[in-house]
């Protein structure tokens, strides 16, 4: 490596009348390209780091928001898709966010029913209907087994409201068909048996990679099968959901279960187009920005951070998700959506789909052991972000949009040293305006900030590509438990589908950053920015948010303190909401819901009381 360069800043800064002189300090690497010579070493390499990136007028070491802007703070945007916008005469809008989250958490928990004629009362008021039969018989399970907040099922609501609308006759017959559709298999439980695999279809030769995740299914419902009443419910093997919603479809379905009613079969909207676009609805952004893969979506010039996690997921109002993610990109434009509405149920959904979600096993640890592999928030000594993986989400060929899948993208985007980057620095307090943002370069900031490379080799790609991905991504090795366990900050993001590791992350010590398009089963029964850190999919918010919580190249401006908050809340929350009687809960509300659905007598397979 060739020797250090040593250079002088040629503009010299007045402040308080003190004429300060900066020695900047950077050796070359091999390839000629700038890099810092430190990872987390002495204060000044940072402190002269920090200068060299900041082109400003201002003398501070510390690259933090203007300790003169005491003035009074104006407010930030809340947008209408679950963005914050950011105001940068207001505070840094993660102080807002966290404060938000936590009040609207503790009323959360405190307006949870306590007793049965409470959340029967709940339940009717939600969902304007009794509950199903066998609720009384959920209620004691959940109050033995101390299940939290017994009224957030609202997901389950969402999942399966849109079949009420259908003619029973015409939704049995469906379900009848769907039992025999490739890739698919049904589990249920027959004349009071135990629950087990009824039927299934699966391609030749892959019965034991497709019948695996029913094994995990059927353990999990052992534990509670004695409670259930009789049931059959079809499952795709598959890790992504597959039923694309037609939005005149499914808005036909809801007001026809809103009214009471149903429709038969081919009374249904006809479809009439094809692609994503289909499951929106018709003034949505998605459908006023037409797809076009060929050119890239522009990037938003705002700063903004997540306030609605759910609402950040949908496609319709976020269409970059398209551009970004590989559940979208394997289809470019999108298939054809379904002519019905078909009662599957699958490991995850988006929002688009209408295969109904079970809480998936899959994954589960009841906590991260041995646990003097995951230290203390204040222990582990790396404050990068960690992410290791396959490089899934996507097929890698050269017919296939594979460079700007989700997982590409963010390897691609973390190990970028070319150019700079618009940077909301952390404020010491919350009685501060935040500031413009900061210019930094990648060079820079990437490898302090990020370790985040991909696992082992190149899978899941043509013999083509396979080459080509070894070359231009970053390949390490395994990462054993005990080495992950000295990162404070990780980050969990989607794989072919929903995240089978955010269990595990959110049981650890480390903070957790989230970037996801699957709402999931407990997804209204956790809250971001009082358990997780809630990311975008376009990682547009990636660097404010870890730079407020670690700080600067130095660690000024750290918010660690709040980070270790988090961190400690989300494993509590994982112990607390996140047990195997949690997930029974869950399924046994699920399938009674669904076994009333799938009845010929519903009016029977409510629980009807006098309160």
């Amino acid at each position: 490596m060739p020797a250090p360069r040593f250079c002088r800043r040629s503009t010299s800064i007045i402040l308080a009348g003190i004429v300060i002189s900066l020695v900047l300090f950077y050796p070359y690497r091999e390839d000629g390209q700038r890099t810092p010579n430190f990872f987390f070493s002495t204060a000044f390499t940072t402190v002269v780091t920090t200068v060299t990136l900041y082109k400003t007028t201002t003398a501070a070491a510390v690259p933090t928001a203007s300790a003169d802007a005491r003035t009074k703070l104006e407010k930030h945007f809340y947008r209408g898709d679950g963005l914050l916008e950011v105001n940068y005469g207001g505070a840094h809008p993660i102080f807002e966010l966290v404060r938000r989250a936590e009040r609207d958490w503790e009323d959360k928990l405190k307006r949870a029913s306590k007793t049965l004629v409470d959340a029967v009362k709940e339940y009717r008021r939600r969902y304007n209907r009794d509950p199903p039969k066998g609720f009384d018989i959920w209620w004691k399970y959940v109050t033995e087994h101390n299940v939290q907040l017994p009224d957030e099922y609202d997901q389950i609501f969402h999942d399966l409201e849109p079949f009420w609308g259908l003619e029973p006759s015409d939704l049995f017959k469906t379900q009848a068909e769907l039992e025999t559709r490739i890739d698919s298999y049904t589990i249920g439980k027959q004349d009071g048996s135990d629950v087990d695999v009824l039927t299934y279809a699966f391609t030749e030769g892959r019965y034991d990679q497709l019948i695996a995740g029913s094994k995990k299914i059927i353990a999990l419902l052992s534990e509670i099968q004695h409670l259930l009443p009789d049931f059959r419910m079809t499952i795709s093997p598959h890790d992504g959901p597959n039923f694309l919603s037609d939005w005149e479809i499914k808005r036909a379905t809801l007001e026809a279960a809103a009214a009471k009613t149903y429709l038969e079969r081919e009374t249904l909207p006809k479809v009439t187009s094809s692609g994503w676009i289909t499951a929106c609805p018709p003034r949505s952004l998605a459908r006023r920005i037409p797809i076009n893969l060929d050119i890239p979506f522009a990037p938003s010039s705002k700063k903004t951070f997540i306030y609605n996690h759910r609402q950040t997921m949908d496609p319709c109002i976020h269409p970059s998700h398209f551009y970004r993610h590989g559940q979208f990109l394997s289809h470019n434009n999108g298939p054809r959506p379904q002519s019905t509405m078909i009662p599957e149920f699958s490991y995850c959904a988006t929002t688009l789909h209408h295969n109904i979600r079970i809480p998936v096993p899959y994954g589960w640890v009841e906590d991260v052991t041995p646990r003097d592999q995951d230290p203390d928030f204040d222990d582990k000594v790396d404050d990068r972000l960690l992410w290791r993986g396959s490089n899934t989400g996507i097929f890698h060929a050269s017919s296939t949009r594979w460079k700007d899948s989700h997982r590409d993208f963010l390897v691609r985007t973390t190990n970028d040293f070319d150019g700079s980057l618009d940077m909301l620095m952390p404020t010491n307090k919350d009685d501060r305006s935040v500031g413009n943002p900061r210019k930094l370069k990648k060079s820079v900031i990437n490898p302090t900030f990020f370790d985040i490379a991909f696992s082992k080799e190149p899978i899941s790609c043509s013999k083509d590509v396979c080459p080509v991905l070894e070359e231009i991504y970053p390949w390490r090795p395994y990462m054993k438990q005990a080495e992950a366990g000295t990162y404070r900050y990780v980050l969990d993001v989607d794989g072919n589908g929903w995240s089978g590791r955010f269990k595990r992350l959110i049981t650890s010590n480390s903070l957790i950053f989230k970037s996801t398009i699957y709402p999931e089963w407990y997804t209204d029964r956790i809250s971001a920015w009082v358990h997780y850190v809630p990311v975008q999919v376009d990682l547009s918010d990636l660097h404010d948010c870890l730079v407020f919580f670690r700080g600067d190249g130095n660690g000024e401006g750290s918010h660690d303190d709040l980070g270790k908050k988090i961190a400690k809340a989300g494993r509590e929350w994982s112990l607390k909401f996140w047990r195997r009687e949690d997930i029974n809960a869950y399924f046994f509300r699920l399938i009674l819901e669904y076994a009333r659905l799938m009845s010929p007598d519903r009016a029977a397979m409510s629980y009807t009381s006098n309160f």
